[in-house]
């Protein structure tokens, strides 16, 4: 029991001491670095739902607005485009609601507070002024989806939820591609590719 602890011999030949390891070292309580790794952790998991949640309120608003643009826009590239919005965003979301299943997130009763303001606000438009207010708030909306998204794919630990987020780049990607197009042809953007008339 009362033996000296021999030395260990490294393929090199330098003797290194024995480390005796205490049983507790490896235990959180006893590891800041371990307490601040699940503290990290489980902020991770909170902001992974709380994108989950707004991703899928997001999701039906751009349904919504979509579907209201096929109606009322009066002209044909404003109503194509609320047609790819209704069918792509239909999918994501159908996407995102399996990873909110697996994550146990509940899903939204609909759209944000903001999204309902636009929409009804939308709803009192016509003709030319709810296309330009329509294009207006997509190209704002789709720049903001195309960020979070992005950093989402990049930060999230969880491999579903990084897949789901890539996915939904890539297609917010394009949405942002065709309705700066839209917006330009639209005279609603100049060359360097800023809004004329953000007031919508």
């Amino acid at each position: 029991m009362c033996a000296p602890v021999l030395a260990q011999v490294n393929p090199a030949g330098a003797p290194q001491p024995q480390q005796q390891s205490s049983p507790t070292a490896n235990q959180g309580m006893n590891n800041p670095n371990a307490m601040q790794q699940q503290q990290a952790s489980s902020t991770s998991v909170m902001q992974d739902k709380a994108f989950v949640h707004d991703a899928l309120q997001g999701g039906m608003a751009e349904v919504q607005l979509g579907q209201l643009a096929v109606e009322k826009g009066s002209s044909e590239d404003v109503k194509q485009f609320g047609q790819k919005m209704v069918a792509d965003h239909t999918r994501l979301g159908d996407q995102m609601k399996q990873v909110a299943q697996q994550m146990d997130v509940k899903l939204p009763n609909g759209p944000s507070k903001k999204d309902k303001e636009l929409y009804s606000k939308l709803q009192g438009l016509s003709g030319q002024q709810f296309d330009n207010a329509y294009i207006t708030a997509m190209v704002k909306d789709h720049k903001k989806d195309a960020e979070t998204f992005k950093a989402k794919a990049q930060q999230s630990q969880n491999p579903a939820l990084q897949q789901a987020a890539q996915q939904g780049a890539q297609v917010i990607d394009q949405h942002l591609q065709m309705i700066d197009q839209i917006a330009a042809s639209h005279n609603l953007m100049n060359s360097k590719g800023k809004l004329t008339n953000s007031g919508y």
